[in-house]
């Protein structure tokens, strides 16, 4: 039933499959008194080496869902679909139904370089996309950073399939982000909300190198505004228990486990620094309690 009070539906996020959780942590952080429903299309990942018309199709049918299931706004936790996407979107359901992308936190990687090199851990479809080079063009050319890229279409499915400490994902990390190192970087974007949970590996193979950065808490603070702004945002009396529910277009077995590995992982949410926010910790579940749904069958 979808309730009469549009502030107390409850807010989408999507995502291709996991990795929108690192999303998800920060928003829960910033708007604990949201109910939260959560669409990961893991029937159809990864997103990266999709199509552009594939993408931009996927995209409008988990948003379309998200809608018809009672949402008050979407965030599109998936910087590959915010590339090809967020446009059409906007023009299809109005400024009354907020669809909020993610842009690679190019901006404050700029601003905080010692060294004039950045490097972007990318997905092939982000690379594709127009934003991170209109972002590129915008913050980094004027002021002379030079900004590298590093493409990998291999580490999303080893962070959905929990390998994403592994054997596999160290080599591929050491593969994609030695020529970063070597050249300098010292500010590494993580350009797809599946990255943050590779953090801990990133650290182990390359010490203080890179100073991590991602764009989840400033997604969390812009989600809060654009709410707050519409009249969308929850107030926080009287005291409610927010719900997170999971609607999962693959495997919900498969999904179970990861799902609940990811959300019980990471540090101590009153840790702000890097490392924390980039290996976040969500409300602890165990796996059986989660409320997982199968869609699209």
């Amino acid at each position: 039933m979808i309730h009469a009070d549009p502030s107390c539906r409850p807010l989408g996020i999507f995502d291709s499959g996991v990795g929108g959780l690192s999303v998800l942590a920060e928003i829960r952080r910033s708007l604990p008194q949201e109910d939260i429903l959560y669409l990961a299309d893991t029937a159809h990942l990864p997103y990266g080496a999709r199509g552009d018309d594939d993408l931009r199709d996927l995209t409008a049918r988990a948003v379309a869902t998200l809608h018809a299931r009672g949402a008050k706004g979407v965030v599109v936790a998936c910087n590959t679909a915010s590339a090809f996407s967020l446009t059409h979107l906007r023009e299809k359901y109005g400024p009354e139904f907020p669809v909020i992308g993610l842009v690679p936190a190019v901006k404050p990687a700029i601003q905080a370089t010692r060294s004039g090199v950045v490097g972007v851990l990318a997905t092939p479809g982000t690379l594709r996309g127009t934003l991170l080079q209109d972002v590129i063009r915008q913050f980094a050319v004027p002021v002379g950073v030079q900004v590298l890229m590093a493409v990998s279409a291999a580490l999303v499915p080893l962070v959905e399939a929990g390998q994403q400490d592994s054997p596999e994902a160290r080599a591929e990390l050491r593969r994609v982000l030695e020529p970063l190192q070597a050249a300098g970087a010292d500010q590494l974007v993580l350009g797809c909300t599946h990255y943050p949970f590779l953090a801990p590996a990133i650290h182990a193979e390359f010490g203080e190198t890179f100073a991590l950065v991602d764009s989840g808490a400033a997604v969390a603070r812009h989600t809060r505004n654009t709410l707050e702004h519409l009249g969308l945002l929850r107030s926080a009396s009287p005291p409610h228990s927010a719900q997170i529910s999971y609607l999962i277009t693959g495997s919900v077995e498969a999904a179970r486990p990861v799902i609940a590995t990811l959300l019980e992982g990471g540090r101590d949410a009153t840790d702000r620094s890097a490392s924390a926010l980039l290996a976040p910790r969500l409300p602890t579940s165990r796996a059986d309690a989660l409320r997982i749904e199968s869609i699209y069958t």
